[in-house]
């Protein structure tokens, strides 16, 4: 009889005891261990297991789970005889810092000081003994959520000596989702201040602890060293591309084929590869999200249960502070393309405001992005070629795409119903109302220069409004046809039924007399260059094919086209 998948359960006695589905993966505790780095930084995509880990590797060696052998018997680390001593035989503190999220700073760092005050609950029992001079007592008795910074940076670093000098052996400290923290902080504007205060906190519980035996960091992103670890030198960071502990997180395919055979699901094992598979860490592939195959087990069905378990506010911001380029490779990625770029692993939060290319690091590290091959350029760095993880990814990332556009009151389906109709009138009308309503909340770019097209911020605001279309055409942009490179073309997944679509973005420029020139110029060019060819060659003729010349100026868009052979006539009738 298959056990019971518990979806969420990420405690390791309750799974354990309660007999619940579950991948052995105790021999990171062995390879950790035998490493020997003294405080190690592991970042991993949400949902794959930190939050385990900490849990497994706290209740192995914590003296709170002294004796409790039976945990670990029948699994890997259990047959490596010279570990099982450490069982039961350090003091551990686990912290959490998950749940930090606020929007200010005042109550980020209070709830910073709560978790460290049921630290300081927990080992409650140290004020009942001698091991505390009186000093140390009515310190600890001063610990609370409103207590000084001084007092909240040294704390974790004299409750490691508290513990060390009662139990004759340093401490381990466990902190899960350290950066969640950072991430909010970015985001609601209070960075600086909670820099100082984590810095300080991180410099005296990691760097200038003699109580500290060793200590792990769990996270989705790598923040850089020089901001709240500038001289932590200590620090072994292991991030996606990093070779150690690449087994530890995620299930491997062997694990999940064995899973499927357990619930009776062996005959899914295909669309299960397509949908969980594709995550890499080092060199090791076929990693699939636990996550997702756990609920599968659980419910018996195939998907997208990884899509909807957190915010990407973050990502969101960056993709929409970008301008339109980020949005057209997005694009290009749902339609199976890939991205060349040379990305930091690390994350510098005070940087992020000019650094266009920090977002495909983001979207790498929290797995929505699979590395296909990685180069030396001819600078000499590294080039990472990206694509799309897997279809549950996918589903990750079209989500963020129809969200630029999100808005209560615009329903902007109205706008692709129109275009689907052929309804110039109401798409001028539709589309006049929205720019003038959203323009001024979307940002053109951050680096505006000559190299820069003023036509890709409205590419950009166009293709967010038709991005709900994909489930029945193919949309891509910016690719060869005929004798040059249209913006999007829309090929139909099912020909019989619908039309191929073609449109060009126009800015309107001094030559021209009036948005009527600019948007004749713009379905024009379509004409002249022959960009329907690619079309033409799958077998559409032109008199399956519309284009649409869009063109702009300011917050005033004016649409004109229609079918590619009368417009064919009408500009060889102009002509002679």
């Amino acid at each position: 009889m298959a056990r019971t998948a518990a979806v969420g359960l990420d405690n390791f006695e309750k799974i354990i005891e309660g007999n619940y589905f579950y991948v052995d993966k105790t021999d990171f505790i062995r390879e950790w261990w035998e490493n020997g780095d003294k405080v190690t930084l592991i970042t991993r995509p949400r949902r794959f297991g930190k939050t385990l880990t900490l849990s497994m590797t706290e209740q192995f060696f914590s003296v709170n789970y002294a004796g409790r052998g039976e945990l670990f018997r029948g699994l890997s680390i259990w047959k490596e005889e010279k570990l099982r001593g450490l069982q039961g035989s350090y003091p551990v503190l686990n912290l959490s810092f998950a749940g930090i999220k606020s929007s200010c700073f005042a109550t980020a760092r209070e709830m910073i000081c709560q978790e460290i005050v049921r630290v300081y609950m927990q080992n409650r029992f140290l004020l009942d003994h001698d091991t505390l001079a009186l000093q140390e007592k009515e310190y600890f008795n001063s610990i609370s959520d409103t207590m000084s910074d001084a007092a909240a940076s040294a704390a974790l670093n004299r409750m490691s000596g508290y513990l060390a000098r009662y139990y004759g052996k340093n401490v381990i400290i466990l902190l899960d989702e350290y950066d969640t923290p950072m991430q909010e902080a970015y985001l609601a504007g209070y960075w600086e201040e909670m820099l100082l205060f984590t810095r300080s906190l991180f410099h005296s519980s990691f760097k200038t602890n003699p109580y500290l035996e060793r200590a792990i960091l769990t996270g989705i992103t790598r923040v850089s060293k020089e901001s709240i670890f500038s001289d932590l030198n200590n620090l072994k960071v292991i991030t996606v591309t990093s070779p150690k502990y690449a087994f530890a997180f995620g299930f491997t395919e062997e694990e999940v084929f064995l899973a499927l055979e357990e619930y009776g699901l062996s005959h899914k094992k295909a669309e299960v590869q397509q949908w969980y598979d594709g995550f890499q860490f080092g060199s090791c592939g076929h990693i699939y999200n636990p996550w997702s195959v756990l609920n599968l087990l659980a419910e018996k069905k195939i998907a997208p249960y990884w899509a909807h378990t957190s915010s990407n506010r973050l990502i969101e911001k960056l993709i929409r502070e970008n301008g339109a380029e980020i949005k057209i490779i997005m694009e290009d990625l749902l339609n199976g393309g890939t991205r060349n770029v040379t990305i930091e692993e690390e994350v510098a939060y005070s940087q992020l405001d000019h650094d266009a290319d920090a977002v495909w690091s983001l979207f790498l590290a929290g797995g929505y992005l699979k590395i296909d091959r990685i180069q030396i350029n001819r600078r000499g760095k590294e080039e990472y070629t990206l694509s799309l993880t897997n279809r549950e990814s996918r589903a990750a990332f079209d989500e963020i795409v129809t969200g630029w556009f999100s808005n209560g009151e615009l329903k902007y389906d109205t706008f692709t119903d129109a275009l689907l109709s052929d309804n110039k009138k109401y798409m001028n009308e539709y589309l006049n109302v929205i720019a003038q309503e959203t323009f001024s909340s979307f940002d053109t770019g951050r680096k505006v220069s000559r190299f820069k097209q003023p036509e890709n911020f409205y590419h950009g605001f166009v293709l967010g409004l038709i991005a709900d279309l994909r489930e029945i055409y193919t949309i891509t942009s910016n690719r060869e046809s005929g004798d040059g490179r249209y913006d999007v073309l829309m090929e139909p997944k099912n020909a019989v039924l619908d039309d191929g679509i073609i449109l060009e973005f126009k800015v309107q420029e001094a030559p021209e007399a009036s948005l009527q020139d600019t948007v004749r110029a713009a379905w024009k060019q379509i004409l002249v260059k022959k960009y329907s060819a690619v079309l033409e060659a799958k077998g559409i003729s032109k008199e399956r094919i519309r284009i649409y010349g869009f063109a702009f100026r300011g917050k005033e868009v004016l649409i004109d086209g229609g079918r590619y052979d009368m417009l064919q006539q009408k500009e060889a009738a102009g002509n002679e």
